[in-house]
């Protein structure tokens, strides 16, 4: 039997807090729990955030007042030997490598740097130019669309395609870019209202408490998982608190990977483990009580009993009215 497998990444994002070991280490945290690819995120704050951007609410409540984003974010950069150190050590783990590009130029440092799959955080969905020159490399692209309708993500997809990346190749991610999001604002089914919309392949980025709703999302066939995790959920930086610690994220692969399983191929017939069940919780026609030779089978001497080892009950209308060609004992199995 083939079984879906989702694709599963955990998003180290900024939590490694620009410490390149501690970076390693939610390597090797996303490693032990089982999932397909481990993500970061790339950006130089000079060409990203300006010096007089503010800090989103949900960074406010998490990092504080007292420096800007743009302080916030430049202490949060990873160089260029970063990544290639963290790819390195990727290929060493067998993990998949990921990481979001918020810049040109950070674009083209992942696609010297040899990565196959870019990821489209929501924020870049408008950024004509970005989408431009991730279009043109024809690569894998998943696409997140927190804040996003779906005439923007019609717009996005038409630059993405029309700049030559195949729209095979684009994975659209539901996501609500709240951190965390409120259940009421999960909005799960939007999932679905993108797929069919423009027919292509879907998957959810959650950023609630818990894990629930990725796997709901897999029930409802996301073929990718984004979540965010980190070490400590009580460190200092924006990120932290709405993310997953290690064993939390083991805990949900683990659970995706059985609702994969449980999903099944959608053949409806009797499973292999419950084939040997089947004779003993059906049931077969039986004597009701002594039944003589020539006498007829009628509703009043036939009863209906377990097991199902002798003449089905869907036969009943075929075996009233029948004669007898023997005795029959109580509860014995009835011949033709």
């Amino acid at each position: 039997m083939l079984i879906n497998h989702t694709f599963i990444i955990a998003e180290a994002g900024v939590n490694h807090d620009g410490d390149i070991n501690k970076a390693k280490k939610l390597i090797d945290a996303a490693v032990e729990a089982g999932v397909d690819g481990v993500k970061f995120q790339t950006f130089q704050a000079k060409d990203t955030i300006s010096k007089n951007a503010e800090k989103a609410s949900y960074q406010k409540d998490t990092t504080g007042t007292t420096e800007s984003q743009y302080e916030m974010i430049q202490r949060l950069e990873l160089s260029k030997k970063d990544h290639e150190t963290l790819i390195a050590y990727c290929k060493q783990k067998n993990i998949q490598f990921l990481s979001s590009p918020f810049d040109l130029e950070s674009i083209q440092l992942l696609d010297e740097l040899g990565l196959d799959t870019f990821k489209i955080p929501s924020g870049e969905i408008v950024n004509l130019p970005y989408l431009e020159a991730i279009g043109k490399l024809n690569k894998h692209v998943i696409m997140s669309t927190g804040m996003a309708d779906l005439g923007e993500i019609e717009d996005a997809l038409n630059v993405l395609i029309g700049s030559g990346t195949d729209k095979e190749n684009i994975t659209v991610l539901h996501v609500n870019t709240e951190y965390p999001t409120p259940m009421r604002d999960v909005n799960l089914m939007s999932m679905n209202t993108i797929r069919d919309a423009f027919k292509i392949n879907v998957g959810y980025s959650d950023h609630t408490l818990g894990i629930e709703i990725p796997i709901a999302a897999v029930a409802l066939g996301a073929i990718v998982i984004e979540k965010h995790f980190t070490l400590d959920k009580d460190a200092s930086g924006p990120d932290h608190r709405a993310s997953l610690e290690p064993n939390e994220l083991k805990y949900m692969v683990n659970a995706i990977r059985n609702i994969e399983e449980a999903l099944g191929n959608g053949i409806k017939q009797p499973s292999a483990s419950e084939k040997r069940n089947k004779e003993i919780v059906r049931k077969s026609i039986v004597a009701q009580k002594k039944i003589a030779k020539g006498e007829k089978f009628t509703p009043k001497n036939l009863g209906i009993k377990r097991p199902g080892t002798g003449i089905s009950p869907v036969r009943w209308k075929e075996v009233l009215g029948k004669t007898a060609t023997r005795d029959f004992n109580e509860d014995e199995f009835i011949e033709l």
